[in-house]
């Protein structure tokens, strides 16, 4: 195959496709999506059976159980990724939306108007419902889609593909309104991230090595973070219950996500009172744990944590943890160590829940919560395209406003400028 050649006629068919999305109705998109959902569980016996290959595929390549689990499509996956794009068609669609309309003395009315980007790229590895939720956010938006899902997911996501192209086709719109790359040929990543005459903006999903060299061989726009080194800490006024309830589900309620709880920041007031509760908990669920000198005082089964573990996403049943003196040292540890991510705060006290969510720089910080909320579904967003840690136009889950730009519009009626 001529990858170069197969690369840009997706590219020249996701244009066309894309000024075709971007004066297409409400009602059409939404049509689409919802034929989809439609498809998606009536052929999740099919679903499942590609699934399998792939996982079957995976352990010969000897993949690890974190990899495996981000990339097996399960039953109640497959339900969650039908009422995905139910919720993303019941969402209010943002193209066109036109906001701040004002006068100015010239006469003239100035605003802005909601529009897609135009063509996305998105670049993803194991997870195969990223194939579903991706392709929803960018068709509601209005914009076109081009998927390159990893090697190790290709069954799923073609036999997901086939299921969009259903819902596409009922609601008449183009099929290379979403278009899956068919090659695993890495060569095909080369070329989309430097096609700019045909892709707007670039999305990658997956791990850190994938997404630095993304970032530094694109020459097109990227939304993108590198990793989720999350925290929790619990302050010396926090509710024991609660602390314990929040601590351990950030951690232990699934392992391979870049929301995981990463580190736990202990206060020392109330460490000598939480960490043998929690440390039993986490001992009993199989997590490991690596710990500071005062960790270790109260957990004698912890490792010793080394400099390298505070700043490591482990993606797996592992945790570092650390006693900190208070607020002030929780704070300066996750700006040295931190991503920029998901952080969180357990406390009764309000002066310094504020403090933590003003002070700490991340997309998304929390107060009493699960880091594991940081996620599009749960913030109503229907689905997310991915997590933005960066500062310019996205920044933590990326729904439908941050697939969309805006554009002034001005209103005259014959007016001239003097």
């Amino acid at each position: 195959m001529d990858i170069q050649a197969y690369m840009f006629e997706l590219g020249r068919n996701a244009r066309r496709a894309a000024r075709a999305l971007a004066a297409a109705g409400t009602g059409a998109k939404n049509l689409a999506l919802l034929r989809t959902a439609d498809a998606l569980l009536a052929q999740a016996e099919a679903l499942r059976e590609a699934n399998q290959r792939d996982l079957a595929e995976g352990r010969a390549r000897g993949l690890d159980d974190a990899f495996l689990d981000r990339l097996a499509l399960t039953e109640p996956r497959i339900q969650a990724m039908a009422q995905g794009l139910r919720e993303v068609a019941a969402l209010p669609d943002p193209v066109g939306e036109i906001t701040g309309m004002a006068y100015r003395p010239t006469g003239i009315q100035v605003g802005r108007m909601r529009v897609p980007l135009g063509v996305i790229g998105i670049i993803y590895e194991s997870r195969p419902n990223v194939t579903a939720d991706a392709a929803a956010l960018c068709l509601k938006a209005g914009n076109a889609s081009i998927l390159r899902g990893g090697s190790e997911s290709l069954h799923s996501n073609r036999a997901i593909a086939q299921c969009i192209q259903e819902g596409l086709a009922a609601a008449e719109l183009p099929r290379a309104a979403v278009q899956v790359v068919e090659t695993t040929d890495r060569a095909a990543v080369g070329e989309l991230i430097r096609m700019r005459e045909y892709v707007d903006v670039i999305v990658p999903r997956g791990g850190k090595g994938l997404i630095a060299r993304i970032t530094e061989e694109a020459r097109i726009p990227v939304i993108k973070h590198l990793d989720g080194i999350c925290h929790v800490y619990i302050d010396d006024r926090a509710a024991m219950e609660k602390a314990v309830r929040v601590a351990f589900n950030a951690k232990t309620q699934r392992y391979g996500t870049c929301n995981t709880m990463e580190t736990l920041l202990v206060a020392r007031a109330i460490a000598p009172s939480i960490l043998p509760v929690l440390g039993e908990m986490y001992r009993e669920a199989g997590v490991e744990l690596r710990g500071c000198p005062e960790t270790r005082a109260f957990l004698p089964h912890a490792r010793e944590a080394t400099e390298e573990d505070w700043s490591t996403e482990y993606l797996a049943p592992i945790l570092s943890v650390r006693v900190v003196d208070g607020l002030d040292e929780a704070i300066d540890h996750i700006e040295r160590y931190g991503s920029h991510h998901t952080d969180a705060i357990v406390t009764e006290d309000f002066t310094r829940a504020r403090r933590f969510l003003a002070e700490v720089d991340s997309s998304s910080v929390m107060v009493n919560a699960s880091t594991r909320f940081s996620d599009g579904f749960e913030y109503g967003l229907g689905a997310e395209i991915g997590i933005s840690t960066d500062k310019l136009h996205a920044r933590g889950p990326v729904g439908l406003e941050g697939l969309t730009s805006q554009k002034f519009v001005v209103l005259g009626d014959g007016h001239i400028r003097q």
